[in-house]
């Protein structure tokens, strides 16, 4: 779907594949091997869910770059010799990639834990979400995420990616009010319907949006 003038596909759980100038995958998971191989491989956090090397190798070729969680590296870094950079940040880090715009804000839990007292995804573990820029549209892919205080410094988002699933990541009410807080153009649901939640979920945060967000549930590619 072409949203701002970027092609955008949702390809399944947390992963898109986005086209302009650029050709950008977020987070390649159960995928198959790709024609349209990636200029950009953004990887929010080590989860096999979302750093698949198996998954990575569907969608790279040799002037690939990755930026990826510094947690990242160990699923990794033996395919910097297929790609043309591999790049771990940190939250806060920003780059410019082939003109296009790339910063790290952090993505963590405050509300979802595997015992008590331990998040699924810590803080200090440093996962990311990714803000990038291209051709003028600004996009936010939250990555494995609560309703984290980072997000209400955002400004200017055109399109905001959100988890709505619950269980690991922002349940889709906890998703409106984060979407209210980044007051993005156009919202789209994500990270449901392989591990954890429906589209039920992504329809849930649609209506809880009614006259407040535009919400774009795309279709999987």
């Amino acid at each position: 779907m072409e949203i701002f003038g970027l092609n955008i596909e949702w390809l399944g759980h947390a992963t898109f594949r986005i086209k302009n100038s650029q050709i950008i995958y977020f987070d390649p998971f159960e995928i198959k091997p790709q024609k349209e191989r990636a200029d950009l491989v953004l990887l929010t956090h080590e989860h096999f869910d979302h750093c698949s090397k198996e998954d990575i190798k569907n969608v790279i070729h040799p002037e690939s770059v990755i930026i990826a969680s510094k947690m990242c590296r160990s699923k990794i870094d033996d395919l910097k010799n297929q790609v043309s950079q591999i790049i771990y940040f940190k939250p806060y880090q920003k780059l410019v990639v082939n003109g296009v715009k790339v910063e790290s804000i952090p993505a963590y839990n405050i509300n979802k834990f595997r015992s008590p007292g331990v998040p699924f995804h810590p803080k200090e573990n440093e996962g990311l979400g990714y803000i990038v820029e291209m051709n003028g549209t600004k996009i936010y892919h939250a990555g494995d995420t609560d309703f984290i205080p980072e997000m209400k410094e955002l400004k200017n988002i055109d399109i905001a990616l959100l988890p709505v699933s619950g269980t690991y990541v922002m349940t889709a009410e906890e998703a409106a009010e984060a979407a209210k807080a980044i007051r993005p153009k156009v919202a789209i649901p994500m990270h449901y319907g392989s591990i954890v939640g429906s589209i039920k979920d992504a329809e849930k945060f649609q209506k809880l949006l009614e006259g407040i967000c535009k919400v774009v549930i795309l279709p999987k590619s």
